[in-house]
Parts: structure tokens; C-alpha cells; sequence
């Protein structure tokens, strides 16, 4: 079987879990048996070239591209990556707004709306979580025949990274770990180093600045805090990112959601205790193994990674995710997925 995998444009740059999930899911594709091309926008493509189109991201920058592909013929998966905190009473709602606005005035577009149509136009929608799916289906009306849970993966080379590298280049070891973009309101980093603050201990966040107006404040804040050190874009391939989990005690992903958050597998893997937001799934990965915590509460998340700082470690956690969520488990059951599309 042969793929071409698709996603927005400035993946590249933008970086993250989109990215980190398209190319791990590929690189493992070829054990079960499938042939994977990345989409060359420049590049003319026959309707017989693939046998199937996968493209990452139900949302406005991938809606022209879905809306092409059913135009022309091909047939495609949608990894949905998509959430929201909203009720799918309040999605429903919306989206009869956004018909009845169009009635009267073309082009208002919401942005269930424009989840709704590039998943109504895929051959399989593939979310990260059942709570994903779930909103998929009572939320925007996708059938439940065409939603498999495909979970988000983690590498394997976690389990055994090496906390020395990170110790000796940092000088530090047994400190509060968070991973991710520093200036997306949504990985509420401010509400972490406002909760970082009142705790006594060490702690690091490894991000690429997004600059504007709250990474600004996120970085002067942890500046004030003296307790907080800010390292900016680790790759996620690079052995430093693996070592600073493997050092950490404690790893704090407070978003206000995740699908679980790529970061809190990774560290899980490596041995780190996890704090982490309730919302997005993320029971379904963690279990009773985490520590969860309400992002619109510094207290809770003060609460939460003192929890954890003082409580011993745990290998069922690691052994749960090299259990269930490396990337090759996550490549066979995509490349299932492929094949019940392939079939009918």
C-alpha cells in the first residue's frame, strides 16, 4: 500500500506534536507494509498514484486541501487532531448558527464548521482520544462507522535516555520539567510559573518562543520567579530533550487541554512523575498513574506538582506506555485503519 501523508504548510516551522505524530507514524509504516510519500505542493499527483491520502489537522489551514481531494477523486484519512472544552450541545448550536448566517450572508465560516466539512469529505476519521471521537460524532455528526481512535505515540529510545548530558550542561537534576511552545495560551504556561513560584523547587521549561504579548509576560514572569530557567527549542529528536527527562522528578504539562500531550508520554517514558490537565483525553493514556490538575486554578497546580514531588516513583506508568503507546503499536493500528478504508 502506498500513502502520501499531508499537513499545513507551516508544519515545519510551527513544529509540535502535528509534526512529531506525521513523521514517527510514517517512519514505522513500513513494517506493516506501507509506503509512505510526503505531499510536494509543486508536484502534480495521478488519481491512481496512492492508494490513500492521510492528512494531519481537521481545521482551516488543511479545509482547501480536503475539499480538493474529495474533488478530485482521492480517497483520504483525516488525523482530526481537534478538541475543545465545549459541550456537543454548544457545538450543535453553533454550527445552526453558522447555517443560518450563511442564508442570509456567504462565507461566515466557524471553526467547528470548518472541522465538520474536512471530516465529512474523509474516507476515516482517526482521532487521538475517545473523547476526541466523541465530540466528532455528537458534536459535529460525523457516523461513528467511519471514527477510529488511532492514540499518539511515543519513541521508544526514551525509556533508556541518559540524565547525565543534561546535569553536567545545566547543573541541575530532580527539578519540575515542562515541554512546549512558549506563547500558545492553550499550554498555559503562565498559569505554571505563577504556581512554580510559590513552590521551593527547581524547574525548567524547554520551549520555542512564539513571540507576542503572553510569551513576553510568560518569560518575564519566570524571570521574576528565580526558581525557573527557560531553554528555548530542543528538537525533539536531540539527545538533550531525552536527558532533561531522564533528570527531571517531575513533569507538568497544566494545558487547559491535551490529546495527551506527546511531551508527558515522552517524559512518562523515561521514569518522570506526571502532573497533567484532566481535559482532552488524557485519562485514557494516564489512568490512575498522573496527577491531575485544573488549569484555571494556580492553586491546583501548585497542589498537584507538590503531590508528586512528594511522592515515590512508580514504574507502571513507564511500563503502561511502552505497553501500549510507542509508534509502532500506533503504525499497525494506522495501518489498519488504512486498509478498512481500502476495503469497503
Amino acid at each position: 500500500m502506498k500513502v502520501c501523508m499531508i499537513a499545513q504548510h507551516s508544519v515545519t516551522m510551527v513544529g509540535g506534536g502535528p509534526r512529531v505524530q506525521a513523521l514517527e507514524t510514517a517512519r514505522h509504516l513500513g513494517a506493516y507494509g506501507v509506503e509512505v510519500e510526503f505531499f510536494d505542493a509543486w508536484k502534480q499527483y495521478r488519481t491512481d498514484q496512492f492508494d490513500l491520502f492521510h492528512l494531519f489537522g481537521a481545521n482551516m489551514m488543511t479545509h482547501d486541501i480536503a475539499l480538493r481531494l474529495r474533488q478530485f477523486g482521492h480517497r483520504f484519512a483525516v488525523s482530526s487532531i481537534f478538541y475543545t472544552r465545549r459541550s456537543p450541545g454548544f457545538m450543535r448550536m453553533a454550527r445552526r448558527i453558522e447555517r443560518l448566517a450563511n442564508r442570509l450572508y456567504s462565507g461566515v465560516w466557524t471553526d467547528y464548521g470548518l472541522t465538520a466539512r474536512v471530516c465529512s469529505h474523509a474516507d476515516a476519521v482517526l482521532p487521538n482520544t475517545a473523547a476526541e471521537g466523541r465530540l466528532i460524532e455528537e458534536g459535529l455528526g460525523i457516523d461513528r462507522g467511519r471514527i477510529t481512535v488511532v492514540p499518539n505515540g511515543v519513541d521508544k529510545r526514551f525509556a533508556d535516555a541518559d540524565p547525565e548530558p543534561f546535569r553536567k550542561a545545566y547543573g541541575l537534576q530532580d527539578f519540575i520539567l515542562s515541554v512546549g511552545h512558549i506563547g500558545s495560551q492553550r499550554k498555559n504556561l503562565l498559569g505554571l510559573v505563577r504556581a512554580l513560584a510559590v513552590i521551593d523547587h527547581p524547574a525548567v521549561i524547554i520551549g520555542q518562543v512564539q513571540d507576542g504579548p503572553y510569551a513576553r509576560q510568560v518569560l518575564e514572569e519566570a524571570h521574576a520567579a528565580r526558581n525557573v530557567t527557560i531553554i528555548q527549542g530542543l528538537p525533539n529528536d536531540s539527545e538533550m530533550l531525552a536527558s532533561a527527562y531522564a533528570a527531571c522528578d517531575v513533569f507538568a504539562l497544566p494545558s487547559f487541554f491535551e490529546t495527551p500531550g506527546i511531551a508527558a508520554l515522552e517524559a512518562g517514558l523515561a521514569g518522570a512523575r506526571i502532573v497533567i490537565t484532566p481535559h482532552g483525553g488524557t485519562r485514557e493514556y494516564f489512568a490512575e498513574l498522573a496527577d491531575y490538575v485544573e488549569p484555571d486554578s494556580v492553586r491546583s497546580i501548585a497542589s498537584g506538582i507538590e503531590r508528586a514531588l512528594n511522592r515515590p516513583k512508580n514504574a507502571a506508568l513507564r511500563e503502561r506506555i511502552r505497553a501500549e503507546y510507542l509508534w509502532a503499536h500506533v503504525a499497525r493500528k494506522t495501518a489498519d485503519a488504512y486498509r478498512a478504508v481500502a476495503g469497503r
